[in-house]
C-alpha cells in the first residue's frame, strides 16, 4: 500500500504538469496582409466602376445606359455642373477617333482629331465636353464597358495634355450597346471601336 502511494504521487504531479504546460496550444503565426482593411481587388463596392485616382461617378451598368466615369490626374468638376447642358453631337462628329481591336491606345493617325477637339473647346470657354467610349460587339458586356471606359479616359488624358482642363470633360462608356454600324463584319467592327465627342453648351440663362 505504501509502495502504491509512492508511485501514485509522482504520477499525479506529472499529470498536473502536463495539464498546465505540455498541452498548451501555441497560436500559428499569422502574416499580416498589406492593406487588409481595403476592399478586395476587383470589388467595386455596389456595382460602380472604381477608376484610377479613386473617383467614381455613376455605377449604372444597365444595358444602353452607359457607365459614367471620371478620372484623376487633374481637377474634376462636380457632376451637377453638367446638369441641364445642351448636347450638340453634330459639332465634332467629324472628329470621332477609332481604335485598334482590344486597344485603348490612341493611334498617331488620330492626333489631328484630338487637336481639333481641343481647339474647338478652347475657343468656347463656356462649352464642356462629353466623351463616349464604344466597342465592337465581340466580348462580354462587362469587358466592353471597361474597354469603352478606358478609351474615353485615354482621349480625356490626350486632351488634357493639349491644355484642355479636365474639369470641363465627362466620360461615359456605352460598351457595345451603341454601334455606329449594326453589321457583323470587320468593316462594321472597325467603325464601332471609337470615341465620340459631344459638345455640351450651357443651358439657357446660365
Amino acid at each position: 500500500m505504501k509502495m502504491n502511494r509512492i508511485i501514485f504521487l509522482p504520477a499525479l504531479a506529472l499529470v498536473a504538469t502536463l495539464a498546465t504546460t505540455g498541452c498548451k496550444h501555441t497560436p500559428v503565426k499569422v502574416t499580416p496582409i498589406p492593406g487588409q482593411q481595403a476592399s478586395p481587388v476587383g470589388d467595386t463596392g455596389g456595382g460602380g466602376n472604381t477608376l484610377p485616382g479613386g473617383g467614381t461617378i455613376g455605377g449604372d451598368t444597365g444595358p444602353g445606359t452607359g457607365v459614367n466615369t471620371q478620372q484623376g490626374g487633374g481637377n474634376t468638376a462636380a457632376l451637377d455642373t453638367f446638369d441641364g447642358m445642351i448636347k450638340d453631337p453634330a459639332a465634332l462628329a467629324a472628329n470621332t477617333i477609332h481604335f485598334a481591336f482590344d486597344s485603348a491606345a490612341i493611334k498617331k493617325s488620330e492626333d489631328a482629331n484630338i487637336s481639333a477637339v481641343a481647339a474647338a473647346l478652347s475657343a468656347n470657354a463656356n462649352d464642356k465636353l462629353l466623351i463616349e467610349g464604344n466597342c465592337d460587339e465581340r466580348g462580354t458586356e462587362e469587358y466592353n464597358r471597361a474597354l469603352g471606359e478606358r478609351r474615353a479616359l485615354a482621349a480625356r488624358e490626350a486632351l488634357a495634355k493639349r491644355g484642355l482642363s479636365p474639369d470641363r470633360i465627362r466620360t461615359i462608356s456605352y460598351g457595345k450597346d451603341k454601334p455606329a454600324d449594326p453589321g457583323h463584319d470587320d468593316s462594321a467592327w472597325s467603325k464601332n471601336r471609337r470615341d465620340d465627342f459631344v459638345v455640351l453648351h450651357p443651358k439657357a440663362g446660365a
